[in-house]
C-alpha cells in the first residue's frame, strides 16, 4: 500500500481528492491517503509517516508565507523517496521559479483532466525510490511502558500498576503520559475506545 498526502488549504478538494484516490477501480495500487490544510503541519507530518508521494496545492498559501524562503524548510523534508507534485490552483511566477530549483516530479493545474492526472499519479508512485529498510527496528514503547500498558488496558488503576510492578503511584501517571503521547493518545480514555464490548 502507497502512502499519499495531500496539502491543500480547500477543504473540498481536500476531500475530493482522498476520495478520488480511494477508487479502487481506478488505480491498480491501493492507496492510504491522509490530507492536511497546514503547510507547517505537514512538514512534520512528512518526516514522521514518509509518504510515497506529496499532492500539494501551494498557490493557495502563499497569502500566509511571509518570505518565499519559508517553503525551502518545506521542500527539504521532500527528499528521495518521496515524490513531489504541484497540483496548483493558480499560476505564480516568482513561485513557480522558486520551486523549480527543488525536486519536483509533476507541476499541473487544477484545471487538468482527471485521466491525465491518474496517469502521472501512477507513474510517479511506480517509479519511486524504493525506500531503505531499517536494519534494526526501535520499538516505540519500552519494556516497561508495555508492561503498564498492558496492566492499564486490563482495567487497572495506578495503584494497582504501581504495586504489581513495585513502582511508585505517580511514575504510573507519568508511564501513563508518554504512553499517550508516543501512541497520539487523544485522552486517557482512548485505549479502550476500540476494545470489544464483553458480552458476558
Amino acid at each position: 500500500m502507497f502512502k499519499i498526502l495531500v496539502i491543500d488549504r480547500c477543504y473540498f478538494t481536500r476531500t475530493g481528492m482522498e476520495s478520488w484516490l480511494n477508487q479502487p477501480d481506478l488505480f491498480p495500487a491501493s492507496f492510504l491517503v491522509t490530507a492536511l490544510h497546514n503547510l507547517m503541519l505537514a512538514k512534520e507530518h512528512i518526516v514522521q509517516w514518509q509518504p510515497d508521494l506529496v499532492i500539494a496545492d501551494l498557490h493557495g498559501f502563499k497569502n500566509e508565507i511571509h518570505h518565499i524562503q519559508q517553503l525551502a524548510s518545506f521542500f527539504s523534508v521532500c527528499s528521495d523517496p518521496t515524490q513531489v507534485m504541484l497540483l496548483e490552483s493558480g499560476e505564480d511566477a516568482q513561485l513557480s521559479e522558486f520551486c523549480a530549483q527543488f525536486a519536483i516530479q509533476a507541476t499541473l493545474l487544477k484545471t487538468e483532466p482527471l485521466e491525465k492526472l491518474a496517469k502521472i499519479i501512477d507513474a510517479m508512485v511506480l517509479a519511486r525510490p524504493i525506500r531503505a529498510i531499517p536494519k534494526i527496528a526501535t520499538p516505540l514503547l519500552t519494556k516497561q511502558e508495555e508492561k503498564v500498558l498492558t496492566l492499564w488496558m486490563e482495567g487497572n488503576n495506578n495503584q494497582a500498576i504501581a504495586n504489581n510492578l513495585s513502582i511508585n503511584g505517580k511514575t504510573v501517571y507519568t508511564y501513563k503520559r508518554n504512553i499517550r503521547m508516543k501512541l497520539g493518545m487523544g485522552n486517557r480514555f482512548t485505549p479502550f475506545l476500540s476494545l470489544p464490548e464483553n458480552s458476558n
